[in-house]
């Protein structure tokens, strides 16, 4: 399996694959498993397209790694291929499933989320997670590491037992500080009910920056009646080294 995996990756990234520290995913060695087995490769596919999708990969670029798999299947002893990746050469069942697979998270993604939260204005996750993409593939092209350049500043708040206006009041509030604070292009964001998060960079502004959204969240609960006992927390999250696992920080964050 060990052996199939690898050549499928050097394969997919000869063929094209634009993010080789993105490429490894838990589907990935499913596939992997079921192919080695020489089992039903369209339950395993479908996985491994829904795991892509969310990942933000691109149809092509899916479609175009399970291609390379398809290849590598295809060679003598599965080890060596001399032959060009084409995803036009996947059985049609095979292909089918990846599609609709795929398709199903895009479709989901694009109806039911916008680009801008509409009670604050700030963007969403998923725009987040677009723009983390963005900046991955930057730091890449320019040999230089997310983690080093980028960090995620966050703010937010325990409302337990806290219902209705006093919510959405808190969340308007925090993200009227952050939007005050971070003014020079950062990538403003809510990650969940009650926690809104900048996209900065590591500069010379960024502890200033972080110790005025912290004093300014305070200030601003302060005179509120009906928030002044809540105590607005800031800090900062280190990025990690891939895009995906970035992805999953986000949706830890977002639940709080």
């Amino acid at each position: 399996m060990r052996t199939l995996r690898s050549h499928w990756r050097t394969t997919s990234l000869a063929a094209g694959w634009p993010f080789p520290s993105e490429w490894a995913l838990p589907e990935v060695d499913k596939l992997c498993v079921a192919a080695s087995k020489d089992e039903d490769l369209l339950g395993p596919a479908a996985e491994f397209a829904r795991a892509r999708a969310n990942t933000g990969a691109g149809l092509a670029e899916t479609l175009s790694d399970l291609a390379a798999l398809h290849t590598v299947l295809r060679a003598p002893g599965g080890l060596e291929v001399d032959r060009e990746v084409d995803p036009d050469e996947l059985p049609t069942p095979l292909l089918r499933a990846t599609a609709v697979a795929w398709a199903d998270v895009a479709v989901r993604e694009a109806t039911s989320i916008e680009v801008c939260d509409g009670l604050t204005g700030l963007a969403t996750p998923a725009y987040l997670r677009t723009r983390l993409r963005e900046v991955y593939a930057e730091c890449e092209l320019h040999g230089s590491t997310v983690t080093g350049d980028y960090v995620l500043v966050l703010v937010g708040v325990e409302l337990d037992g806290t219902e209705g206006w006093s919510r959405f009041a808190a969340l308007i509030l925090l993200a009227d500080v952050l939007r005050g604070v971070f003014d020079g292009g950062e990538t403003l964001a809510v990650l969940g009910p009650c926690t809104v998060a900048a996209l900065a960079r590591r500069d010379e502004r960024l502890s200033l920056n972080a110790a005025s959204v912290r004093w300014l969240a305070a200030d601003r609960f302060g005179v509120d009646p009906q928030l002044r006992d809540q105590q607005p927390r800031v800090w900062q999250e280190r990025l990690p080294r891939t895009h995906e696992a970035a992805c999953a920080l986000l949706r830890q964050l977002g639940r709080g």
